[in-house]
C-alpha cells in the first residue's frame, strides 16, 4: 500500500516510529502517511506545514513535540498516579493526529504539490475528521482512531491515551502560535479557524 518514496521519507521524518512495539502499527502509520500524502500530491512530508497560514514550522516538527510531550506526559501518569497508559497507542495516535493535513492544506500551498486527488482533498473537511478516517482506512486499533479526533466534542468517549496526545496537541501548538505569530492557540483559533 506504500509508495516507496513516500514511506521512505515518513521513517526518515519520524524517529518515533521505532518506539512502536507493535510492527504491524508501525506499517499502518506509514501507510496512512503515504495515503495522505499522495493523495493530497505532497511532494515530500517535509512540505506540509503545521497550520495553513503557519509555513515557518512544518508539520512533521509539530507532530513530533506531540509524540515526545505525550510520552512525557505518560511517564508521569505512570510514576505519581500508577496509571498504565498503552505507548504504543500513544506513539500511533500522536504521530497521526495530523495526517488529515495531507488533505486539508494542499489548497493553501499550491507549489508544494503535484495534482491533489479532489475525492480526498478539501479545506471543508477538519484534518482530524480526515486523519480518524486513514487510520480507520489503513487498520489501525479502533484505540487509535479515537485517540486521533483533538477538538472539543469530536469523540464523546475520551482514553488516557487519547487525552495525553490531546493535551500535548495543545501544548505544542500554543508554543508554536505564540513563537510564530506572538498570539495564543486560542486567539489563533478566534482569529483564523475556519470551523467558525
Amino acid at each position: 500500500m506504500t509508495d516507496t518514496d513516500h514511506a521512505t521519507q515518513i521513517r526518515d521524518a519520524f524517529p518515533e516510529l521505532d518506539r512502536l512495539s507493535d510492527e504491524r502499527l508501525r506499517e499502518s502509520v506509514i501507510d496512512a502517511w503515504s495515503l495522505g500524502l499522495e493523495r493530497g500530491g505532497w511532494r515530500d512530508v517535509m512540505d506540509v506545514p503545521y497550520a495553513w497560514n503557519v509555513h515557518e514550522v512544518s508539520n512533521v516538527e509539530h507532530v513530533r513535540g506531540v509524540a515526545k510531550i505525550a510520552l512525557e506526559a505518560a511517564d508521569v501518569q505512570r510514576e505519581f498516579h500508577g496509571a498504565s497508559p498503552d505507548c504504543d497507542v500513544i506513539v500511533a495516535a500522536a504521530l497521526l493526529h495530523d495526517v488529515g493535513k495531507c488533505y486539508e492544506y494542499p489548497t493553501y500551498v499550491d507549489e508544494l504539490v503535484d495534482e491533489p486527488d479532489p475525492t480526498y482533498v478539501s479545506p471543508d473537511v477538519p484534518h482530524s475528521i480526515s486523519g480518524y478516517a486513514l487510520a480507520h482506512e489503513v487498520g489501525c486499533p479502533l484505540a487509535v482512531q479515537r485517540a486521533i479526533p483533538h477538538y472539543h466534542g469530536e469523540v464523546p468517549a475520551r482514553t488516557l491515551e487519547a487525552e495525553l496526545v490531546k493535551s500535548a496537541n495543545s501544548a505544542s501548538s500554543n508554543a508554536i502560535t505564540e513563537a510564530t505569530m506572538g498570539i495564543t492557540l486560542q486567539e489563533w483559533i478566534d482569529e483564523y479557524s475556519q470551523l467558525s
